[in-house]
């Protein structure tokens, strides 16, 4: 299989953005929230500290941005390969994936 430079930089950016909609973004986080839990502890000085901790495999699958990335590769990958103008679909998380690394930049 003979995958050029821009495919390739498309299925990288697309797969970092669906990942990092699984693993990350608001919008599905109720999608999320059923297999993660709110720690919350206080620390010495008195301040509350909260965190997530997984539930369960799913929970570690859903919360896991190395599990989740492979996931994604795969699915983009078929998507590239067998799905009928797939390609613009990953075109935009592309797109999508390249600005929120910009973004992340420009905040900096």
């Amino acid at each position: 299989m003979d995958i050029g430079w821009f495919d390739l930089l498309m299925l990288i950016f697309a797969s970092f953005r669906f990942t990092r909609l699984i693993v990350d973004d608001l919008i599905l986080e109720w999608i999320r929230q059923p297999f993660l839990k709110v720690v919350t502890t206080m620390d010495n000085n008195g301040h509350k500290e909260e965190w997530l901790e997984p539930k369960g495999m799913i929970g570690e699958l859903i919360s896991c941005q190395w599990c989740v990335g492979v996931w994604s590769a795969l699915l983009m990958t078929a998507v590239y390969l067998f799905v009928p103008y797939g390609q613009v679909a990953l075109l935009i998380l592309a797109i999508a994936g390249l600005q929120s690394i910009i973004y992340e930049w420009s905040e900096r």
